[in-house]
């Protein structure tokens, strides 16, 4: 299928650009700056302090969520000051811990492996934020952010109609393509959304920092959601029930300290020890166990995902073939996507699908995201339900 890249913002455009305090917000802001845009730099409001401080005075990795949102703003309204920015702050607290943080620790508790940074894109950065902006009476003509993405439209209708709705691409630099983490923006949102890092490599986006002499060339990239020193203090709201550890016989290894400590495919931190390397290979939230296996007993040769999300809204009218990455380290494997019938499964929907690889993967984790892509282009994505030896 043909795609054509939409137009980035012109001279005279008014551009909201979401700033988080880092190089490729204050880079994408800089450059829409100099094209004559009016450019207003907003950012989210995330912590609520409900967290207690690190002991021993310990200084966190810059995350999303944490105490340093302090300083980000900090750097947000330094950069907009010396670069003649408006800017504004939009409280998106409560949807942030009703639609992100409650739903992580809920997934986790019901044994699957939630994206949060999918969640945030989708309620909150590209929802949330919209609103909050629309309600303090701000008119823009495009939201720009710093992913590493593009938006382009396809040349002919989607599956044998004539609607051809804003569409989410791969970018230049495909070493940090981000497209994983944005499926889930519906295409109505997209239409004023634009991603000016497009056809931009990371190091260029660097040298121009470094150029202009911003602050951001220097400060250390966000690396996780929220900083692993507080994962526990975040479940802390209920006791964890600790549980057996079993291998697939239903042998007893060892004791869990509660499933919501464990993920699909993680290897570390068991507490069982083996003549031969284990890896968790399911978690049964039913019967509070978590199970383990050998590597090669992690293989899957199909996944069932539901909850999906189509460009336009526009399902697919029949099976098709597409390219799909189940986390966002993973590589892209061709796989066949089809309609499932569910017969004795109440927990999906008529809508699920079965996506069939054309070679076999890797620790497929219920909860996170079946992405799939045609041409570089995402086609629509949905939850992983449960994998299919």
């Amino acid at each position: 299928m043909n795609f054509i890249e939409e137009q980035l913002p012109q001279k005279d455009d008014t551009v909201v650009v979401g700033l988080s305090g880092g190089v490729d917000s204050t880079v994408t802001a800089l450059l829409l700056k100099q094209t004559g845009c009016r450019v207003i730099g907003v950012t989210m409001a995330l912590w609520k302090g409900d967290l207690p401080a690190l002991p021993d005075g310990k200084k966190l990795r810059s995350s999303c969520y944490g105490p340093d949102e302090v300083e980000d703003i900090a750097a947000c309204e330094q950069f907009c000051a010396e670069h003649d920015i408006e800017y504004r702050v939009i409280d998106v607290k409560d949807e942030y811990q009703k639609h992100v943080l409650d739903y992580f620790k809920t997934e986790y508790r019901a044994g699957r492996t939630p994206n949060p940074c999918i969640r945030c894109n989708s309620f909150i950065k590209f929802g949330a934020l919209l609103d909050g902006v629309q309600k303090q009476g701000i008119a823009y003509d495009y939201f720009c952010t710093g992913h590493y993405a593009k938006v382009v439209r396809p040349h002919e209708g989607l599956w044998h109609t004539d609607k051809t709705p804003a569409m989410i691409a791969t970018a230049l630099d495909s070493t940090k393509d981000q497209t994983y983490f944005l499926y889930r923006i519906p295409s109505a949102t997209l239409e004023k959304v634009r991603f000016p890092l497009a056809a931009i490599e990371k190091k260029d986006v660097f040298a121009l920092a470094r150029q202009h002499n911003l602050a951001s060339a220097l400060r250390e990239e966000s690396q996780d959601f929220i900083p692993p020193e507080y994962f526990d203090m975040l479940f802390s709201d209920k006791a964890s029930i600790p549980g057996d550890i079993i291998d697939l016989d239903g042998h007893v290894l060892g004791r869990h300290r509660g499933i919501e400590h464990y993920t699909i495919g993680q290897r570390r931190g068991l507490g069982v020890s083996s003549t031969r390397p284990l890896y968790v290979h399911s978690i049964d939230a039913k019967n509070n166990l978590v199970v383990l296996a050998v590597e090669s007993e992690l293989h899957s040769s199909a996944l069932v995902a539901d909850d999906f999300v189509w460009p336009g809204d526009v399902a697919p009218d029949e099976p098709f073939d597409a390219f799909v990455k189940i986390r966002l380290a993973s590589k892209p494997v061709r796989a066949r996507i089809e309609k499932y019938a569910a017969v004795h499964e109440s927990s999906l929907s008529e809508h699920a699908y079965l996506i069939t690889f054309s070679e076999r993967v890797h620790a497929v984790a219920p909860g996170q995201s079946a992405v799939l892509y045609r041409d570089g282009v995402i086609a629509g994505g949905g939850i992983i339900h449960h994998a299919v030896a």
